[in-house]
């Protein structure tokens, strides 16, 4: 019995002393470890795919504000390549600057003063340039106009329009969507302000309301929805300290002049010329009576 049971050992122990044991156990390990590896990569990939499934079924039907959050959060640009190659023809008329600023904001056409109501930009040298779209939006309007020198509005979120005017070779379409930096236009000439020469009107609008343009270049589109809100509480703060109170009509009807009845009026004069009349008949009368007696007693 004790010879059986080193039999098996001591064939182990053969097969270890061999050169090749020591390499096959290594190699035999390593494709054991690397099977096992394998087999949990493949695990972690379908969970990960499946993952992937359900999150694309998810977001299905909101693309749309999904687009709206992220140009919402854009920052405002100008609508040119190279602003730091571009010069401000003419400025924003701004109610609150000075008399010589407001003086160069305004617009002379046909013998009249008009207010700008955007900026008026071109390139140093005068050169045509592409106009590229200040935010991301959808074109609402295109417009060919010989005197603003043809326009194109496009529409973002809280009521915000950015226009473009004095451009040709226009690139879109009324409700093409535009990404911020796409190329719409290229800079040409208008009427309204020839002196501008090669040149793109740009404006940003809020509830079509204009607002200076360089107050919003670099900040978030968002910046001009919490302006606004504290330009219109002054606003309301302001007229309701300059609103004329209302008149009343009752107070005022105190103090008009009664009508004077002309039928009153016609009324006293023909008393009055009665008794005007009357008084040289009654003198004439009175006369003529004396005439006789003295007459009579003369007799």
């Amino acid at each position: 019995m004790r010879e059986e049971e080193k039999k098996p050992t001591s064939k182990i122990r053969r097969i270890l002393k061999q050169r090749w044991a020591l390499s096959a156990i290594y190699i035999a390990s390593a494709a054991i470890i690397l099977a096992a590896a394998f087999l949990l990569q493949n695990s972690f990939d379908d969970s990960a795919n499946d993952g992937k499934e359900d999150s694309a079924e998810t977001g299905k039907n909101y693309d749309r504000p999904s687009v709206e959050v992220n140009s919402n959060l854009e920052t405002i640009k100008m609508p040119v390549a190279n602003a730091d190659k571009t010069v401000i023809k003419k400025q924003f008329y701004d109610v609150n600057a000075d008399e010589k600023a407001q003086e160069e904001a305004l617009v002379f056409y046909n013998n009249r003063y008009e207010q700008n109501k955007g900026i008026d930009i071109a390139m140093e040298d005068g050169k045509a340039f592409d106009v590229k779209a200040s935010l991301s939006g959808n074109v609402t309007k295109v417009q060919d106009d010989a005197l603003l020198g043809n326009l194109i509005e496009v529409e973002h979120e809280d009521g915000v329009v950015t226009r473009y005017q004095s451009v040709k070779d226009i690139k879109v379409a009324v409700g093409d969507k535009v990404k911020q930096g796409q190329a719409i236009a290229t800079a040409g000439k208008s009427q309204i302000n020839e002196e501008a020469g090669v040149h793109v009107h740009f404006e940003i609008r809020k509830d079509n309301i204009a607002l200076n343009p360089i107050d919003f270049v670099d900040k978030q589109a968002s910046a001009i929805q919490s302006a606004t809100e504290t330009e219109g509480s002054t606003l309301d703060d302001s007229t309701e300290k300059e609103e004329t109170p209302a008149i009343d009509e009752s107070e005022t009807g105190t103090d008009e002049t009664p009508a004077v009845d002309e039928t009153e009026k016609g009324t006293d004069l023909e008393s009055g010329t009665d008794k005007e009349g009357s008084t040289p008949g009654e003198d004439s009368t009175e006369k003529s009576d004396s005439l006789k007696d003295s007459l009579n007693q003369s007799n």
